[in-house]
Parts: structure tokens; sequence; C-alpha cells
């Protein structure tokens, strides 16, 4: 049996671990104090693990309090086989688009499969020796941050292999709605399933739209248990207690992500190669239009080959930018793409992204071949915006059916 005092302990742990994450902001505090997320709701899910042999899809933003849930859940003597690493590594040692490799925990002495190397998911191998798998990441609610890809890849592996699924739910920092509906014949890694740059959903509510709307391999359903939050609401303005990648390492970055990820389809360094990634933007041949600069350098674990690297970049600083009233509009900002394309003086290198080895073409970022031209012939926000309808409406309606929180 599971020592109760024990379970008390992580659960006191878990609730003061929350009150001094939330920091020396008092109303941000007042904002997020009250929400429980899943992998803290101990109590109802480790009872069900005892005599399991369980896997752990995480990172290094899956902790119970202040501590690393893999930690956690041993102390409660969860018999943890396997972890299982996305993109980045398990302890976030890895840049964007690195191969991860497989390792064995040095704290714990566990066998880490990286998910980002050489397989994208569970070997059957792997799953034979699992009776359970638990899933724990933190998402940023976009089409191309991969960890959806993540879930669905063990999605399939759990429906394969006949093993449940444990979905310790996050909140989503962005869980608004916005955006063009991916055009599936521009899928790619960054855009795998038919939704809006951001999708509006938490990990538990996206697993059972994958479910529900046949988007696995060979529309298979996988067996899912999703712990879900107490008081969370998407409209929520909530800061994330971990970094949840290298390149979103503060609040902005992680609010701007939305907006700003959409120059990786351009020649407009977003900050890769600084300690301030994705709350600047710039290129050096926009030197005498702006007054801000920056120079992207190689960074190990963030940004070993920056696009302008050792070059100083001229453009636009959104370190002070007011973060909380953007959330509050739930809108992907899109003046900023307006803006700088008319300030680039070599119009027709704009969207030449052969430079930077970090995402790809405009096309499998915004999910759709319109976009480019749009911005090239000069049409207002409010143009782009209206070209997005129906299908931006339709997948608001289509998302009701798999909301768990208001």
């Amino acid at each position: 049996m599971i020592c109760k005092l024990i379970l008390a302990l992580i659960l006191l742990t878990s609730c003061s671990g929350a009150a001094e994450r939330s920091g020396g902001n008092p109303g941000q505090r007042e904002e997020q104090e009250g929400i429980v997320t899943g992998a803290d709701q101990v109590e109802s899910y480790v009872p069900g693990l005892e005599g399991k042999r369980v896997g752990m899809v995480i990172n290094q933003t899956s902790i119970i309090g202040n501590t690393l849930s893999v930690d956690s859940l041993l102390a409660l003597g969860v018999d943890i086989k396997m972890i299982f690493g996305p993109e980045h590594g398990f302890r976030q040692n890895a840049s964007n688009g690195a191969i991860v490799r497989d390792e064995v925990d040095p704290q714990t002495g566990i066998p880490i499969v990286s998910l980002y190397g050489k397989n994208r998911k569970p070997s059957k191998a792997q799953m034979d020796a699992l009776d359970v798998l638990i899933f724990d990441i933190q998402d940023v609610g976009c089409r191309f941050y991969t960890y959806i890809n993540t879930l669905a890849d063990i999605m399939e592996a759990c429906a394969e292999y006949g093993k449940q699924l444990i979905i310790l739910d996050r909140p989503n920092p962005n869980g608004f709605v916005d955006g063009p509906v991916l055009d599936m014949r521009f899928k790619s890694g960054i855009g795998k399933f038919p939704i809006p740059i951001a999708h509006g959903m938490t990990m538990g509510e996206f697993a059972h739209m994958l479910n529900g709307e046949g988007w696995l391999a060979n529309g298979v359903k996988c067996d899912i248990k999703v712990v879900r939050m107490e008081n969370y609401t998407h409209d929520l303005y909530y800061e994330l207690p971990v970094n949840p990648s290298p390149n979103l390492n503060s609040q902005a970055s992680i609010i701007l992500y939305p907006s700003l990820c959409l120059f990786e389809g351009t020649i407009i360094s977003q900050g890769r190669g600084t300690y301030m990634p994705f709350t600047v933007l710039g290129a050096p041949e926009l030197k005498g239009q702006y007054e801000f600069s920056f120079k992207p350098v190689s960074i190990p674990g963030m940004s070993e080959a920056p696009l302008h690297r050792d070059k100083i970049c001229y453009g636009i600083d959104l370190r002070d930018y007011d973060i909380k009233e953007l959330h509050a509009s739930g809108r992907i900002n899109l003046q900023w793409m307006l803006e700088l394309y008319k300030a680039f003086p070599e119009k027709e290198r704009f969207f030449d992204a052969s430079q930077s080895p970090a995402m790809g073409r405009i096309e499998a970022l915004i999910g759709n071949d319109v976009f480019k031209k749009q911005v090239m012939d000069g049409l207002s926000e409010a143009e782009i915006r209206k070209s997005w309808e129906p299908g931006l409406s339709d997948y608001k309606e289509m998302r009701k059916q798999y909301l768990l929180y208001p």
C-alpha cells in the first residue's frame, strides 16, 4: 500500500511550491494561485498505479510542487521503468531541432528513450515492458510547437499495443483560438493537423480531439484518462513556473511566440542566438530605419547557428510590450509582419528562410500558400483575417465538443 503520510507530504509540497513559484507579483498570484494541475492531484491517479510498470513521457516542465514528477512519484513507490523524452530532451539540454540520444538518467538510473532521435514513438519491445504510460508535458498552445505531435505519436503507440495513457493536464498559456486552419497540402513536422496556429486546447482536450476526429494513424483510438485541472479557464493569464524550451525562456517570449514564430519563415531574426529570443525582431538590412539593435551569436544549448550570426541586426524591441494586453486580445499580431515587410529594402528576399536552420518556409508555418502573396500585395490585417474564414469559425465550433474547461 502507498504510504498515506508520504502522499500527504507530496500534496503539501505541491501547494506550497505553487505559491512560491508564483513569484512576487501579487496580481499574478491572485489570478493563478487557485489552479491545481493534473500532476499535483496525486491522490487521483497514484493509487491506480500500484503494482504497475510505468513509463513517463516528461521533460523539465513535469513537476509536482517544485520537484520533478519522476522524483515525487518514485518517492511514492511508483515503479517507473522508463522515461521518454521529447524535443530538447528530458532535462532540456538540447537545442531546437537537435537530435536527442538515448541515455540513462544519472539521478535515478532510469533509462531515457529519446522521441526526438531515430524514433518518434516507443517500440514494441519498450511498450511490452510497460503496463501504463503517463504523459505530462507543458505545451504553449501553438500548431508549430512539436509537443502535440509527440502526444499523437504516444497515443498511436498506446493504441497499437493496448496500453492506457494517463494525461496530467496543464494550463495553456495561449488559450485563445486564432490563425488560419492548416491546409493539409502543407502538412509537415511543424503542422500535422487541420487546426489554426493558436488551437486553444490543453493537452488533455487535444487528446480527446485526436481520438474524436480520427486524426491518429489508421483512425485508431487511444484509451486515455485525463487528470483534469481545478480552477482553470482558457482565458486565464497564466505564468509558467518552468520554461517550456530553451528559446522560450521568459513569459514575454511565450505570449509573443504565436505571433513571432511566423518570422522563422522570413529573413528576419526573432532573437535566436541571444538571451532574449522571441522578444526582438531585426535584420542587418534594416540599419538606418530602426535604432534598436542586437547581435545573434552561437549559444550552445539554445542556438548554435542562428540566422545573421555575428551580424548586427536592427529592428523592433518587444521586451517591454504589454503582453497581458496581447493575451487579452485573443489574437495573433500581424502588424509586425506587415511593418517589417514594408521596411525591408529587398522585398524579394524577405520570405527567404534558406539561411535559417530553425523552422522552414512561411507556407508551412502559416499553413497556406496565400499569406505570402497577401503580405506582398499590401493587404491589411483585416483583409488577411477575412481569408481565414470560414475555416476558423468551423474549427471553433468543432472544438467545443472536446473542451474540458470553460
